[in-house]
């Protein structure tokens, strides 16, 4: 009997455990299917030469045969006798390199997160839906189904997904998937709106109206007026102050009586970085070695594996185009063709806007606007979430937009302003899919701004050169007609005043062709200056005319340029602010009324360094680490008595020009009588004492100092900017040992090379038109998703050291090339 028993107990146990580890418990993966020799991750192992040099693929979902070529950078090359063909296998050859990552975007901007990881992630899911993201791609994609060609291209794309979804098994499935323990659902054109829209939040999901407001009612209006001035001491506007215009602009919106808005103790905590840019510049003939323009674009995004970008060339008649398309998402985002080339940075346009509302009673069913009570549209969003109950969270929307949280909550007590509603252009249908359409197949300046003219969201930059030798850029997308300065602050949500009166239209936004200083370039600075007749915004990035400044300053002196010339500059580690602002800064402190650092201190030896330093942000160096502390921390020390942001009232600093500027202007004013400085943002309102500039200054480069003593022991190469910095490249996950931590590169915020902690160039691409383009590009990663195989960081060493791969670009699909070795048939 006892034997019986334990053989129950045996098999029991063995049920139980051998349960244990197949199933996913919380956050720990199902360890038995995880480490399975026949289907776990050890089968997602590949080798350099994984892919079939020649192959058959039948694929039933196709019209004709399709013959697709791989580079030695694993880029597919796809030669389709149509259209459907063509995106039917762009689609299908992105998920077998991309599945999990293109699938992964796709639940974090749907808010489905919480169906494959848990609890943990309902407050994101629940932020992502109040939102609107669902709201807002729904719309683009109904404008883009409405037209046939692109209808034509997204379910092509998402028919050719899921042919390659149709392949897996439990063996072969993505290893996220086995981490994770889930499967992949059939793809969607909504699945595509989706990461679109989720590129449009990353761009312009982002506002100050709530800080500003509370500027606005701390300090009053003359205080705001001098510190958040409307345009910068020091701007070079992508479009040239001066540039005629060539439209007659519709009248402005009246401005309406002030309004001021209840100081709000709630604002956004989940916003994407204000840092995040891109630059892209072109050159004309004119200077130019070949006679042909040249053109280069880097994005600068959060650095991830799998990389943001894919690479793929796609021709079919009437198009031949190479580029980076965003996995999910069909065409070429950035790229060339052989008469054309284009690529894009952030506009930072004002956007998004929220208006304080009134409603009629708690139960928040109507509220006031025009002069009656109207309907609020209740939604309620189902979110699942793995191992609990459906949670149900309704969501209301006004005409402005959706209310993103209704009451206070925790974890996102300070997320977003309480019971206001935002109005967002990435809530607006558009066409997106039409532009990149249209682009791929440009042959000239004319086909350039026509396809631009359905652009909605994110607003970019559009820079292009063409073989007929032309350079343009436009800062394109859907921009309101507003009267100046609105949106700086809270909106009256009961005024239909205050409401956005339209657009502007497409054929004036702010533009330029073939300049007389022979290129165009964007950094994220000002679109334009004063002289425009429209508002677009009142505040860019910190960093980006630091940026445009540099590249303009480059490109005013280039001659003879040469595509190395363009990646030179890419490449670019001089930081302007740090020339502007630091003689001053070891003024002060040299200043011989005041007893200088002791000739033994840390303080001494970092400024004997920076006196002899060129302001370059190179890996080895150390005085890039003492500088970005020190004045980080004088900034901080600077402002953050006054606008530093708590709970009950968060307000931003002033911007850097403007900081920069009372800097300067304090350090050359004459002393008042008692000895301190006159201006009463020097002072730190905490303190007892009255501080001045040198007092500020020191105590900063004390900070600084001793920061890098404490992290690092006394001053030696340890203090090297690369170590302070740490440019991580991590796994979408944060899954250890699947990324690249440390990397030895140089560059920062606010430098052409904007390398920091987390963000950088996801793509660096430059282009040499002529009778035959060439281009060079890379991103830091590879074109594999799969952490098991070569292809999946093979570029990030060349990334690193600041060089670039040339791009093969076929002409026809027999072309012979060298590093072309694999050649593919698919058939139906």
């Amino acid at each position: 009997m006892l034997r019986y028993v334990r053989a129950l107990l045996a098999t029991v146990v063995a049920l139980a455990f051998t349960w244990v580890l197949n199933t996913k418990h919380g956050d720990i993966p199902p360890f038995g299917k995880f480490l399975s020799p026949f289907r776990g991750f050890w089968q997602n192992g590949e080798t350099a030469d994984a892919l079939p040099a020649q192959q058959t693929l039948r694929l039933p979902g196709l019209q004709q045969p399709v013959q697709v070529r791989f580079d030695d950078q694993r880029v597919p090359h796809i030669f389709a006798q149509n259209d459907h063909d063509l995106y039917y296998t762009q689609g299908y050859l992105t998920a077998q390199d991309r599945l999990w990552q293109m699938d992964f975007i796709v639940h974090v901007a749907s808010g489905r997160l919480a169906e494959i990881v848990g609890p943990a992630r309902l407050e994101t899911d629940r932020f992502f839906r109040r939102m609107g993201m669902g709201f807002g791609a729904r719309k683009s994609l109904d404008a883009a189904m409405a037209d046939p060609v692109t209808r034509t291209v997204l379910t092509s794309y998402s028919d050719g997904v899921n042919a390659y979804i149709g392949t897996l098994t439990p063996r072969t499935m993505p290893f996220e998937y086995k981490l994770l323990d889930y499967t992949p659902e059939p793809w969607e054109p909504l699945k595509s709106a989706f990461i679109l829209k989720y590129m449009a939040f990353d761009l312009s999901g982002r506002s100050d109206d709530l800080r500003m407001s509370n500027a606005l009612a701390t300090y009053g209006a003359d205080v705001v007026k001098d510190l958040f001035p409307d345009y910068p001491t020091r701007e070079d506007p992508i479009i040239p102050v001066g540039t005629p215009l060539d439209f007659q602009p519709l009248p402005l919106p009246a401005t309406p009586p002030g309004f001021a808005a209840t100081m709000s103790s709630k604002t956004p905590q989940h916003e994407p970085d204000p840092e995040l840019g891109s630059n892209n510049f072109a050159v004309s003939g004119a200077k130019s070695a070949s006679g042909y323009p040249l053109l280069a674009n880097d994005p600068h995004l959060q650095l991830n594996l799998p990389s943001i970008w894919y690479q793929v060339q796609l021709a079919a008649p009437g198009v031949n185009v190479y580029g980076v398309s965003i996995p999910g998402v069909p065409f070429a985002i950035i790229g060339f063709n052989e008469q054309v080339a284009w690529g894009v940075t952030n506009v930072a346009a004002d956007v998004m806007d929220w208006y304080q509302l009134k409603f009629r009673d708690n139960s928040r069913r109507e509220y006031w606007h025009d002069g009656r009570w109207k309907p609020v549209r209740r939604v309620v969003e189902r979110i699942k979430v793995r191992g609990q109950p459906d949670r149900l969270d309704t969501v209301l929307y006004t005409h402005h937009g959706p209310v993103v949280y209704d009451k206070p909550e925790k974890p996102f007590l300070l997320q977003t302003p309480i019971a206001h509603a935002m109005r967002w252009t990435a809530h607006d249908a558009a066409n997106e899919y039409q532009t990149f359409y249209r682009l791929n197949r440009a042959q000239n300046y004319q086909d350039y701004t026509a396809a631009l003219s359905t652009y909605g969201t994110p607003a970019q930059n559009f820079i292009f050169a063409s073989a007929t030798k032309d350079i343009a850029i436009w800062p394109n997308g859907h921009f309101p007609l507003k009267w100046r300065n609105q949106g700086k602050f809270i909106l009256d949500g009961t005024d239909p005043a205050y409401d956005w009166q339209g657009w502007i239209p497409a054929t004036q936004n702010p533009h330029v062709k073939n300049p007389p200083r022979n290129f165009v370039s964007s950094a994220n600075q000002f679109s334009t200056g004063p002289d425009y007749p429209y508002y677009l915004n009142w505040n860019y990035g910190d960093g980006s005319y630091d940026r445009a400044h540099r590249i303009n300053q480059r490109l005013a002196s280039m001659t003879q340029a040469t595509p190395d010339s363009l990646r030179v500059l890419q490449n670019d580690n001089l930081n302007l602010n740090a020339q502007l602002i630091l003689p001053t800064l070891l003024r002060v402190l040299n200043n011989k009324a005041v007893a200088p650092p002791a000739p033994n201190s840390p303080e001494h030896a970092a400024l004997q360094l920076l006196s002899q330093w060129n302001y370059r942000y190179e890996a080895d160096a150390t005085a890039p680490s003492i500088f970005d502390l020190w004045y980080g921390n004088l900034v901080k020390r600077l402002w953050d008595d006054d606008f530093g942001t708590t709970p009950e009232r968060p307000m931003r600093y002033p911007a850097r020009d403007r900081t920069n500027t009372l800097l300067l202007q304090e350090a050359s004013a004459p002393a008042n009588p008692s000895g301190k400085q006159a201006s009463p943002w020097i002072d730190d309102r905490r303190t007892p004492e009255r501080e001045t500039l040198h007092d500020l200054v020191y105590q900063s480069l004390h900070f600084a100092t001793d920061s890098l003593t404490r992290k690092y022991g006394s001053m030696s190469p340890e203090w090297a900017w690369k170590n302070q910095k740490s440019t991580d490249i991590l796994h979408m996950l944060l899954l250890p040992g699947f990324g690249h931590m440390d990397l030895d590169c140089g560059g920062g915020a606010g430098i052409v090379n904007a390398t920091t902690e987390r963000t950088g160039p996801s793509w660096r691409m430059v282009v040499a038109l002529g009778p035959q383009v060439k281009a060079y590009g890379v991103f830091p990663g590879g074109q594999s998703g799969n952490p098991g195989s070569a292809a999946y960081d093979d570029m990030l060493e060349t990334w690193r050291v600041g060089k670039l791969n040339e791009l093969v670009f076929l002409r026809n699909a027999g072309e012979p090339n060298r590093r072309v070795r694999v050649s593919w048939m698919l058939s139906k």
